[in-house]
This record gives structure tokens, C-alpha cells and sequence, in this order.
């Protein structure tokens, strides 16, 4: 199994060349991507203690420093790590200035592949003019708001809580019913404007009384891109990012004092102006304008920080179920990622069962987790193996 993943990786790294680079400062002082054929850091690894007794439900204690690996120089570092029962667990540190969720999982079903046909059904498209500038720019004044550059130095703000990790699992049924009440007014909102509007009215529990709370909602860029220039075919291709990070913010003491379905509504406020060509179009010409400067998105600064800030990433379209290489369809997929800024973060990823469950990572304060838990214990579920039907085998 281990030769075989090794074998199929080094031929995926004929197309998925930028991977086996580097970054390099160039003499702009910008990051650049150096396709120099440096190598993939490839971690085989063996643990003691069988999957059953694995505790999902807490990564910090039982994936942190044991079962994802860390680098400190390559594009892409994987693990492979066997448990004392025989199964398998892969992971990967991926740095994000090179791959967004979507290239990532385009690696991963393609090294499947690789590993089971010899072949890929996809090849990876690098073409960077998909996303050149336009001439003149035309930003937009609201990019202002929603990014900014990095400042030289980051304030040094004291931290008052330490981040949790958690991971937990969410059934079909409820993320329904969950959707259901977020539609009350008559328009039909979306399952992740449900479960967002959900997650900001528990944050504001867990805040001060009239605290501000931020949250964001990753959007990727690709389908509301398509057009004459650039294709479906090559948008989905496309490796890279293709994200804006839009956000809301609103008084923990509204959201607290309002139902879900208005919670919903203004998710859906935020959020659609950011899903379209005009904008991400726009963001483009943005970030052109302020190079060779760094810049980041204004929801995690960290002089930005006061009440609660969380983003709710975009891996709902992640193809665990694709993900057999050879031995039998993975039986869990999720995340993580205790980024180092100074606000939450949250990946729902599909269940690879493909019955429309989801496997939800969370990284927040502990007192934010468990006013989470108090208010949303009857849909999330702590991970454990019962929920996964592994204890049936």
C-alpha cells in the first residue's frame, strides 16, 4: 500500500509539478512560487493504537503532532500513517498561498486515480492569465472595506482564551429541518446561509451584550467566473485561489433576539455581492493595485478583533467519496487547521457516505464551543466511530 501511494504520487508530480517547488521571495520582496523540482516531503509513519480508540471528537489531543505532518520549507508535506488495526490514515499540509480547497481536492481525487488506473481524469490547468488584471483596473470602492494591506508589524494583542479544536457530525435530516426554519419568510435560503446564520446566532450567546460578531463565508470564485475567456472546463481546472471572504457584522444582542430565518437573511445579504463575476473581477484589479504589499482580508486582522470573529470555510463540494486507492472508499474526510490568527474557523466537508451528511471542523474558543454545543446539541454531534458505522464492522 505505502509503494503504491509513493509510486502513483511520483507520477502525479508530472502534471502537479508546482508542488514539488518551493517559495522563494523575489526581489520585490513578493512570495514566489519556484518550480524547481525540490520534492514532496513524503512522512510514512505507524501508530500505536487501533482506529476504534481514535478520538476524532478531540484532533488537538489525538491528530495534532501525530497524524499531520509539519514542514517548514515544502509547497506540499503527506503522511501516511498505519494503526495498529491495519487502517490507513493520509493527510497533508498544503500551504495556502499556493492551493485553495478546491486545488486541493483536485490533488486528492487525481493521486487516487493515479493510484488505482495509472491515469487521471482531470488535468490540472496553471494558466495564470484566467485571472490577469484588467487594464484600466475597476476595483471597486467596497474592497476597501472587505481587505486591506498588511501592516509591517501586527499588533501584539493579548489573548484571553486559547482555541479549541473539535470535529463533529451533522445529519441530513437536520441540516433540512435546519434550512426549513432559516426559509420561514417563503424564500428559500441556502443550506450554507442556514448553518451560518445558525453558527452567528450561537457565537453572539457566548459574547457580551452588544458586543460586535463577525462571521465571514468563503466563496470560491470559479463558477461565477465563466465566461467568453474562460471556460467551465478550464475554471474547474484551474489550481490556485479563487476565493473572496466576505462578512457581516452585527450586535450579539440583535442576532441573540432575532429567529434564524433573519439570521439567514442577512448571511444572504453579505454574502451575494460577492458571488459574482463583478466582484471577484474586481478583487483582482484590487490585489494588482497593491503589489508588491501583502494583503489580507479585514476579518482577520487582528486589530479588528473585538467581540467574536469566525470564517466558515467552502469544503461542503469536497469529493471524499472519490477517494478509494484501492483498498476501499475512505470512511471519513475533514480538517485541520489551527490557522494562528486571532479568529475562528469552521470547514464543513460532506461525509464520504454521500447520503448528505456533514463532518464539521471547528476551531474556536473553548467557552464559544460550548455555548455552541448548548444551543446547537440536538444537530451537531460529537465525531465518534458509532456515527461513521464503524462499530458495525
Amino acid at each position: 500500500m505505502m509503494g503504491a501511494l509513493k509510486k502513483s504520487l511520483s507520477k502525479l508530480l508530472i502534471p502537479y509539478y508546482p508542488l514539488a517547488g518551493e517559495i522563494v521571495t523575489s526581489p520585490t520582496g513578493e512570495p514566489v512560487l519556484h518550480c524547481n523540482n525540490n520534492g514532496v516531503e513524503f512522512v510514512e509513519a505507524y501508530g500505536e493504537i487501533e482506529l476504534l480508540k481514535l478520538d476524532l471528537y478531540h484532533p488537538d489531543a489525538s491528530v495534532a503532532g501525530k497524524l499531520v505532518p509539519k514542514t517548514a520549507t515544502s509547497v506540499l508535506c503527506l503522511q501516511v500513517t498505519e494503526l495498529k488495526c491495519g487502517a490507513m490514515v493520509l493527510s497533508g499540509t498544503l500551504d495556502h498561498r499556493v492551493s485553495d480547497g478546491h486545488s486541493a481536492n483536485m490533488f486528492l481525487v487525481a493521486w487516487a486515480e493515479m493510484t488505482t488506473s495509472g491515469t487521471i481524469s482531470m488535468t490540472p490547468s496553471f494558466r495564470r492569465s484566467l485571472l490577469s488584471p484588467r487594464w484600466p483596473g475597476s476595483p471597486g470602492k467596497s474592497l476597501n472595506d472587505l481587505y486591506m494591506v498588511v501592516p509591517p508589524t501586527l499588533p501584539e494583542t493579548p489573548r484571553l482564551h486559547e482555541y479549541v479544536g473539535r470535529i463533529y457530525y451533522m445529519k441530513a435530516e437536520a441540516m433540512a429541518s435546519l434550512q426549513a426554519l432559516a426559509s420561514s419568510h417563503g424564500t428559500k435560503r441556502t443550506k450554507v446561509e442556514a448553518f451560518s446564520g445558525c453558527l452567528w446566532k450561537a457565537l453572539a450567546e457566548s459574547a457580551d451584550k452588544g458586543e460586535p460578531c463577525k462571521v465571514g463565508v468563503v466563496v470560491d470564485g470559479r463558477t461565477r467566473l465563466i465566461d467568453g475567456v474562460r471556460s467551465k472546463d478550464e475554471m474547474a481546472r484551474y489550481y490556485g485561489n479563487v476565493l473572496s471572504l466576505p462578512y457581516g457584522e452585527l450586535d450579539s444582542s440583535k442576532l441573540t433576539s432575532n429567529p434564524l430565518s433573519w439570521a439567514a437573511d442577512q448571511v444572504h445579504d453579505f454574502l451575494m455581492p460577492a458571488a459574482t463575476k463583478d466582484h471577484l473581477l474586481g478583487l483582482v484589479d484590487w490585489v494588482e493595485d497593491h503589489r508588491p504589499h501583502s494583503v489580507m482580508a479585514t476579518l482577520l486582522f487582528k486589530g479588528n478583533m473585538k467581540g467574536p470573529s469566525v470564517t466558515i470555510s467552502s469544503g461542503r463540494f469536497f469529493q471524499a467519496n472519490k477517494l478509494d486507492f484501492g483498498w476501499g472508499r475512505s470512511t471519513l474526510g475533514s480538517c485541520y487547521f489551527p490557522w494562528g490568527l486571532d479568529s475562528g474557523y469552521v470547514m464543513p466537508m460532506p461525509s464520504p457516505s454521500g447520503n448528505g451528511d456533514w463532518i464539521v471542523y471547528m476551531h474556536l474558543f473553548k467557552h464559544q464551543l460550548d455555548t455552541v454545543e448548548a444551543e446547537l446539541g440536538d444537530i451537531l454531534h460529537p465525531l465518534n466511530l458509532a456515527l461513521l458505522k464503524l462499530l458495525e464492522h
